[in-house]
């Protein structure tokens, strides 16, 4: 891939967050030893989420066993892990008087279950601790294989979050060791076994063709997901991959009409969404488009 553009537009300048709340939110996850994805992949809707007291917690350590092309989070051999994560989120979620709670986590190929047990102990200590609150998992792959998917099914959550992420041609490069059909199939799989909304991303700008999105909008529609979110991608350094070209803010909207005229209920479209942006309220209209 080559940079079409290295100006970034005005509408994608954001003013810098206030440190306030900003920097209170850091060193409590900090102190209790939790990561967020908002962090670890240096989201650009960071201050907002923290100043409003919301975060993505992202699970099973903070160093992923793949290297995506477009993803910022660290890449290595991990840690084994923390059996006191559970509790410790849970209690996060609760000081921080979160109704809906997102939760991701890093691929870890290294583990049997990809890490399943532990979005289990983690809806285990949050059905404990705040018995009200919804929650969404953001999952990985789990290399397509059903049992820890059904495991993270059976938890119940409100929603069930997997990523494409992009079109199926640029899958191989944006998204390490991940296949476009396979989490198709995750997808699919998750309406089968489970009773959770189902909802998937994409990343705009990396240089997929309208006819390619409209294609993905077809797929999507025939796995049933409810939901999709789309957002400009942004480059987080140099070593990843380049930005192809900046959507204008308009054409968010055109896209959310084309994906929307496919079969796909709710779709939440603009620069700056992102697959946990605004989780909760999109949930909330995603049963009410169901209803309808």
């Amino acid at each position: 891939m080559t940079t079409a553009t290295t100006e970034l537009p005005k509408w994608l300048k954001r003013p810098l967050p206030t440190r306030g709340e900003l920097g209170k939110m850091k060193e409590g996850f900090r102190s209790s030893g939790l990561h967020t994805v908002c962090e670890s992949a240096r989201c650009p809707n960071i201050g907002e989420c923290f100043s409003n007291k919301t975060a993505t917690y992202m699970i099973n350590g903070n160093v992923c066993t793949r290297v995506c092309g477009f993803c910022d989070v660290k890449s290595g051999r991990p840690l084994p892990l923390n059996p006191n994560e559970p509790n410790d989120l849970a209690e996060s979620a609760k000081a921080l008087g979160l109704h809906y709670v997102v939760i991701t986590a890093v691929n870890r190929d290294d583990l049997p279950d990809g890490g399943a047990s532990q979005f289990k102990a983690v809806a285990l200590a949050l059905q404990k601790t705040l018995p009200k609150a919804q929650y969404e998992f953001l999952i990985p792959d789990f290399n397509g294989k059903l049992e820890p998917l059904i495991t993270t099914l059976e938890c119940r959550p409100a929603v069930l979050n997997h990523n494409l992420e992009t079109v199926e041609r640029l899958t191989p490069e944006v998204r390490s060791k991940a296949q476009f059909q396979r989490s198709l199939e995750v997808l699919i799989n998750a309406k089968t076994y489970g009773n959770s909304q189902t909802k998937t991303g994409l990343m705009l700008g990396l240089g997929e063709t309208l006819d390619e999105l409209k294609a993905s909008f077809d797929a999507i529609a025939k796995a049933d997901v409810d939901i999709l979110t789309m957002g400009q991608y942004l480059r987080p350094s140099q070593k990843h991959l380049p930005v192809q070209r900046y959507l204008p803010e308009e054409e968010f909207e055109s896209l959310k009409l084309c994906a929307k005229a496919s079969g796909i209920r709710t779709v939440y479209s603009g620069p700056f969404v992102r697959s946990s942006f605004h989780a909760g309220e999109i949930a909330a209209l995603s049963k009410t488009n169901f209803k309808a």
